[in-house]
């Protein structure tokens, strides 16, 4: 059945019907439900394993890996296929998603942001603030409780730069590279009342400097469709939105992914476009 492909493998000894799906954080979930039968009753999903249950965005991250913890003292070791983790784990820091023990959301979003680089968990720290799995308070005090830990003072960085209102990976991102810019801190989601009485919701706003920023992704230009429109009539409403913008009086600055490598270019134009 393999060889004829109505089977794939999600690891050995367990299969799918089909093909695995292209996203790579629903692969990770089938993975994580595929590694269940193995670990023992102790065994809660956390760090990123757990962030992909809860539905958080993830990026830069590995995903070829389970993680678990077990509270205990010693013992952690990683597998090819599952990597194990030894902490303190308190009863309120374990929930069920769909059945399965995982660590909460600020247990989770402060473990991973504990473990991976600034930018990736600035990632992970805002998707769970914009989807209300955790707010600034409880992330505090997830914070305080990993006071001592490896990677807490990195955890501090992240959850104290976090915020909810970065509608997606790509602005996120955006606003990291911002900050290693040394631009100013932008307005997040500015609303702007444009001369046609509309309201217009940007990305980013430098308000004393009369200037908006706008993150370009595909994901983007996606949730702009409207039933029966295509792309390139979402693209148009979007040039004719920045006409109006720009008829305010008001810079407008625009990148996407490819400048998020190397944000020089970028940052130039937002430094051209500040009134």
């Amino acid at each position: 059945m393999r060889r004829c492909g109505e089977l794939v493998a999600i690891r050995r000894g367990t299969y799918l019907a089909g093909a695995l799906p292209d996203d790579s954080e629903e692969r990770h979930r089938l993975l994580v439900r595929a590694t269940l039968g193995e670990l023992g009753a102790e065994a809660v999903i956390s760090h990123v394993s757990a962030a992909v249950l809860h539905g958080v965005s993830t990026w830069g991250v590995r995903l070829d890996r389970v993680t678990v913890t077990r509270a205990r003292r010693s013992g952690g070791r990683v597998h090819p296929r599952v990597h194990l983790r030894t902490a303190p784990l308190d009863p309120a820091e374990i929930v069920l998603v769909d059945g399965i023990a995982a660590t909460s959301p600020g247990r989770t979003v402060v473990d991973v942001v504990r473990s991976v680089p600034f930018e990736q968990g600035v990632v992970v720290a805002d998707s769970a603030l914009a989807a209300r799995l955790v707010d600034a308070g409880a992330l505090e005090q997830a914070v305080r409780r990993a006071r001592g830990w490896p990677g807490a003072p990195l955890a501090r960085r992240v959850v104290a730069f976090a915020d909810g209102r970065s509608g997606s990976v790509g602005e996120s991102r955006s606003r990291v590279a911002i900050a290693r810019a040394g631009l100013p801190a932008p307005v997040l989601q500015w609303a702007v009342r444009t001369g046609d009485g509309r309201v217009r919701e940007v990305d980013f706003g430098w308000i004393e400097r009369r200037t908006v920023g706008e993150f370009d992704g595909r994901v983007k230009y996606g949730r702009l469709l409207r039933p029966g429109e295509d792309a390139g009539e979402a693209v148009y409403r979007e040039k004719v939105r920045e006409d109006w913008l720009r008829a305010e009086g008001l810079g407008v600055a625009r990148w996407g992914w490819s400048d998020l490598a190397d944000f020089r270019a970028a940052a130039a134009r937002i430094r051209r476009a500040f009134r």
